[in-house]
């Protein structure tokens, strides 16, 4: 069996992959008014909001979209905070619908500082909006997000948020930091399928959203918000399977509990950066920001990056993660979210030790 070990898609539970196989339903009739209404309820949980809940279908990248059109008009002011490929992408989708976006870049591998935020905040003014990523995936770094979010809400801003990656899977407690749209998707931690987007919509969204002026009718929070509300339905047909997935995806995990399934990730997280050390590679990323879900390790003078994942893949049955964009060729990265044990771990610690040296690694 393959360990698929990338930052997602990640590995499915048995359970989940059956409900996939139900029969479909009238996703406009009881049996599916039931079944959102329980999903939504336990997104609540595993968000830690009081907030609006509304389930997307379309991928991560659709749900900060949707943030977007949702928030902004043209010409807005946004700061965008940006540690990697992912903070730029949703610097980029902001960009495009005409918002007027100050990046704030910082070093790949390294996590954002509270007081730069805080003083790009201040450099410009009538900023509207701050996004953030908060667990970037590219360089395997986790953003102290409850600091950057004082440093937010003090100044009065929106704060709207990529969780794609550690919603479920790293602590994010969404009204406790006051963040006002939080994004996640199914493919991550939610050990479910790709197909569907998770945001909550603060009050202080929803008065952005009135004003907003970005074209939007698919993503249109409005509607999402109205369907649920007086039909407990999605105003557009939704993945259907991905949503049986998902029912039995949130049982297992409130049958777990959160604080013990952010506890696994952290153990395992751990693990992985303790092993791949012993074994002589050096992690990329800024310890004291590493990733619960991801870790990002250097590759080495004289290790072929390439070839060391070709024969895990090949020989050992473990795919893994390059880099990208310009860490391509100079990371890999091992994904440990969702389903994930710390047996998971040490098979694979156990394979990349023995490709290590047909890779051409000397320790």
């Amino acid at each position: 069996m393959t360990q698929l070990r990338v930052p997602g898609p990640t590995p499915c539970p048995p359970e989940v992959l059956k409900a996939m196989a139900w029969q479909m339903v009238n996703h406009r009739g009881p049996e599916f008014h039931q079944m959102l209404t329980d999903v939504t309820e336990g997104l609540k949980k595993v968000f830690q909001t009081k907030n609006d809940v509304l389930l997307l279908t379309g991928s991560g990248t659709g749900g900060l979209e949707s943030a977007v059109v949702n928030t902004l008009s043209p010409g807005d002011k946004v700061l965008s905070v940006s540690i990697g490929v992912f903070g730029d992408r949703f610097g980029s989708i902001a960009k495009t619908f005409g918002a007027d976006v100050t990046s704030l870049k910082v070093e790949w591998g390294k996590a954002a500082d509270p007081d730069a935020v805080k003083k790009a905040i201040k450099e410009n003014p009538g900023v509207k909006a701050v996004f953030i990523t908060h667990n970037e995936t590219s360089t395997g770094v986790t953003n102290d997000l409850g600091a950057l979010s004082k440093v937010v809400k003090g100044a009065g801003k929106l704060l709207v948020v990529d969780a794609i990656s550690s919603m479920s899977s790293i602590n994010l407690p969404v009204d406790k930091w006051g963040c006002d749209v939080v994004i996640s998707g199914s493919q991550k931690g939610w050990m479910v399928p790709p197909g569907m987007a998770m945001v909550s919509v603060s009050e202080e969204a929803w008065k952005a959203q009135a004003a907003s002026k970005m074209p939007r009718f698919y993503w249109d929070y409005t509607r999402a918000k109205k369907y649920l509300e007086e039909k407990k339905e999605n105003p557009w047909t939704p993945a259907i399977s991905i949503v049986f997935a998902l029912t039995v995806a949130l049982k297992m995990m409130l049958q777990e509990g959160i604080d013990n399934i952010f506890d696994r990730h952290a153990r395992v997280a751990q693990m992985t950066r303790d092993g791949v050390k012993k074994l002589g590679l050096p992690l990329f990323a800024e310890e004291s920001h590493a990733s619960n879900t991801v870790t990002a390790v250097s590759i080495p003078e004289g290790l072929d990056g390439k070839k060391f994942r070709q024969v895990l893949r090949e020989e050992y049955k473990v795919v893994l993660a390059g880099g990208q964009q310009t860490l391509d060729g100079k990371i890999f990265r091992i994904g440990h979210l969702g389903m994930v044990n710390e047996k998971d771990i040490k098979e694979i610690l156990t394979a990349i030790e023995k490709v290590l040296p047909v890779a051409g690694f000397k320790k």
